[in-house]
This record gives structure tokens, C-alpha cells and sequence, in this order.
């Protein structure tokens, strides 16, 4: 029997072990084609079943339950509305949004007692990108009929105006003399302060239930850019709590429905009763009739396939053109 000598075994180990690299290589280049294939049309579905949701709900979109309009705020990467989305005869709140911007709002008041006094509330840790704007909307009640009777808002230490000086009346038991304030060079810092100051003249207080002198509401709104999340697509739920109905924001239930979106275009584009796209933000408020969603979906930029895109439009069946 002839043996292999020392020089053929070395090649055919040289041989074999070329051969088992390449079924190796091609096995793996396999496995990882395959896995992201995979990976792939499971973010396909997700973003399917998210513009199928999502159409549902902004079809049937409705005036909140405490009485807001059925469209908040419509942007061309987050849309904010108000759906009963489980049937449950309550109407919830719900934004969908592009993972580089985000938005929020809180409601906050104080009051005093004592004539011509202060009072003062805070609003902090509310950021987790940088901020792109924030805006306040401040109204006040109390003993406020007359003239000399006004109250100074001031938003860290800084005067923004004199509320009720005219057009106001005692003891309402409901916001007067309401003005909105661009206050985005005061919240970058993730905290800004507010101060109602009466005048000498507020008081005495208002009769019971109310027993303030003046009460003070201040709803903070924020716009910020969190690009560290570029490409989640997500869903923020408020449900209405409180008699009356009210949507805290700090009770936002946020879900991520893909980490793929690729947009650069918009996601959400507006249209009116005949068909003309709306631009401006308050026409895309007050005039949006059908919308359009527009998906594009890759989990790996750098490899095929190419993008996948997913549109779909709706119409809003409570905004029909009469």
C-alpha cells in the first residue's frame, strides 16, 4: 500500500483548508445576505402595519374631549390628533412623529390670595434634544374689572407684557386676557420660571368657591430636534383623564413602530376640499380634508435592496367639505 509522502500531505491540507475558506466564506456571505433579507422585510411589515393603523385612526380623527379640534398640529414629519382609536367612547390624543423632532406641552397654574400678590411656576427637564422653539400662552382670572387692575407676567425675571388691563371681568372662574409669548431664548437651557404679579388694586378675593385674588394659567409648548433617534417613527398616546377632560402630557405613552424610516421628503403632506396641497401651517389646520403618508424603509443604507416606499392616502371623514 503506497502512503502519501510528507510534500503531498501538505498540499492536499493546503487544498482542503482553500476549500473549506471558500464554502466557509460563501456560507457566511449567505447567512448575512439572508439575515438582512430577513431583517429587512420584518421592517417592511412593521411600517405596513403602522400606515395601515395609522390611516384607520387619522380616518376617523374627531374634536377632542375637551373640546380642541380634531387636528392639533401638522407638521411634515409629526401629526398630532384626536381619535377614539379603541371605541371606548373616549377620545384620545395621538401623535405620530419622525424621530428628529419632537414635541410637548404642559399645563401649570398658581395663585394667590393676599391683594396685590404674586405667584410663580416652573417648568424643567423637558428637553431631550436641543431645543427649536417654545412658546407660552398665559391667561389669568381674578379681581381684574377695573383698569388699575392687571397682572405683569414675566418669564425668568424678564417682563413679556401686562395682561388684563382692559377687557376683563371679575372673577370669571375661567383664563381672560390670554396672549401667547415666544420664549424659546428663555427654555434652552431646559428650565424656565414664571412670575404673575398683580397689581396693588387685584383684591380682595374672589367669593368661594374661587377665594383667590389672582390665579394664573401658563401652557408651555416645545419643539426640539432629537436627531440621536434619525430614524425611529413613533407613536405618542395621551388618553383623557379629569371632569373636565384633560390631556397631560406627562402621561404620554411613547412606541417605537420602526427604527428604519428614511425619509427625506415629507411624511405627512395635506390637502384641500379640492385637491390643492396646502403649505402654510393654519391652512393645513383649518382646511385639511385628505392626506397623504409617505414611508420610505431601509434598514441598511449601504447594501441592496434598494429603499422600499410605502404610501397611503386617507381621507378625514369628520372634516368633509359640507
Amino acid at each position: 500500500m503506497k502512503s502519501f509522502t510528507l510534500i503531498e500531505t501538505l498540499v492536499a491540507i493546503f487544498v482542503f483548508a482553500l476549500t473549506m475558506g471558500a464554502v466557509s466564506g460563501f456560507v457566511i456571505m449567505a447567512y448575512r445576505t439572508q439575515s438582512y433579507t430577513w431583517q429587512q422585510s420584518i421592517a417592511i411589515d412593521e411600517a405596513r402595519r403602522g400606515i395601515e393603523t395609522m390611516v384607520k385612526e387619522i380616518r376617523e380623527a374627531k374634536e377632542g374631549d375637551d373640546g380642541s379640534y380634531p387636528i392639533e398640529l401638522a407638521g411634515d414629519k409629526e401629526f398630532i390628533f384626536f381619535s377614539d382609536i379603541d371605541n371606548d367612547g373616549k377620545t384620545e390624543r395621538v401623535r405620530y412623529f419622525f424621530g428628529t423632532v419632537n414635541s410637548g406641552s404642559q399645563i401649570k397654574e398658581c395663585q394667590t390670595s393676599i391683594q396685590g400678590g404674586s405667584c410663580n411656576v416652573s417648568f424643567s427637564n423637558f428637553l431631550q434634544g436641543t431645543l427649536k422653539s417654545a412658546q407660552v400662552k398665559v391667561s389669568v382670572d381674578g379681581d381684574l374689572g377695573q383698569n388699575k387692575e392687571y397682572v405683569e407676567i414675566f418669564a425668568d425675571s424678564q417682563k413679556l407684557a401686562d395682561l388684563c388691563k382692559t377687557g376683563c371681568s371679575d372673577c370669571l372662574g375661567t383664563g381672560q386676557g390670554t396672549q401667547t409669548f415666544d420664549v424659546t431664548n428663555f427654555a434652552s437651557d431646559n428650565l424656565i420660571s414664571f412670575i404673575a404679579d398683580a397689581s396693588s388694586d387685584v383684591g380682595p378675593p374672589c367669593p368661594s368657591p374661587l377665594s383667590y385674588t389672582m390665579k394664573a394659567i401658563f401652557e408651555f409648548s416645545f419643539t426640539e430636534d432629537v436627531s440621536a433617534f434619525a430614524y425611529e417613527f413613533k407613536k405618542g398616546l395621551i388618553k383623557p383623564v379629569g371632569s373636565p377632560p384633560t390631556y397631560p402630557s406627562d402621561q404620554e405613552k411613547i412606541t417605537i413602530l420602526t427604527s428604519y424610516i428614511r425619509n427625506v421628503p415629507p411624511i405627512f403632506e395635506y390637502f384641500d376640499q379640492n385637491g390643492n396641497k396646502l403649505v402654510d401651517l393654519p391652512a393645513r389646520l383649518k382646511d385639511t380634508k385628505v392626506m397623504e403618508v409617505y414611508l420610505v424603509v431601509n434598514v441598511d443604507l449601504n447594501r441592496p435592496p434598494n429603499e422600499f416606499e410605502l404610501k397611503s392616502a386617507v381621507q378625514l371623514r369628520n372634516l368633509k367639505a359640507e
